[in-house]
């Protein structure tokens, strides 16, 4: 699957703009990659979060699967601006502060659905000072006008774009062809099948 695909997939689970995702299209940052923006125990809390939002079923692998701990690292520290940064950085403290680590499972879930309401309400009250996606990808676009996104909306979209990106959610969460393959252009959907990652039409 080409990136841009996996954005416009991701955009459309999401409902909006990813963050990020101009610097990831056009390959991140051509300056050196920053280090020290994450403590070593982050990828770890990262992880937690992920695997709160995208659980282990018995159906799927989980966001840990997918190492979506190093993914968001990777992508705040190379893709992110600076503002949008320090969002990520003062929300991902204000879980730290609140344990998030040594809650049980149903308080993180509880934490994060609590967390999801108040981003919901911060980006819609927002949204018309929120940066608006050019028509042109390939246009630049100030990835800080606008007001920023809430830390948890950014955490979410990072862990659904990372997770359904990566191996794991590519091939076992989802209906996975490998390319190149053979064409079927008409394949019947049985209810409770799940997406496709590729298909052998791209």
């Amino acid at each position: 699957m080409q990136r841009r695909e996996a954005l416009q997939m991701v955009a459309v689970l999401m409902g909006g703009t990813i963050i990020g995702a101009e610097a990831f299209l056009t390959g991140c940052k051509t300056t050196p990659t920053q280090t020290g923006l994450f403590a070593d125990t982050d990828g770890a809390l990262l992880d937690e979060i992920g695997e709160t939002i995208l659980p282990v079923t018995p159906d799927s692998p989980g966001a840990k699967d997918a190492r979506i701990g190093d993914f968001m690292k990777l992508i705040v520290t190379d893709c992110y601006s600076p503002r949008d940064q320090k969002v990520f950085l003062n929300g991902l403290q204000a879980l730290k502060d609140k344990g998030f680590m040594n809650m049980t499972a149903a308080q993180k879930h509880d934490l994060l659905v609590g967390l999801d309401k108040e981003a919901k309400d911060y980006d819609k009250a927002n949204d018309d000072k929120a940066p608006k996606t050019h028509p042109d990808p390939t246009a630049w676009v100030d990835p800080d006008a606008g007001a920023a996104k809430h830390y948890f909306t950014m955490m979410k979209q990072l862990t659904i774009w990372g997770f359904f990106s990566s191996e794991p959610g590519a091939t076992k969460a989802c209906r996975y062809v490998p390319v190149p393959g053979r064409f079927d252009g008409d394949v019947p959907y049985k209810k409770g099948d799940k997406g496709w990652a590729t298909s052998s039409a791209t």
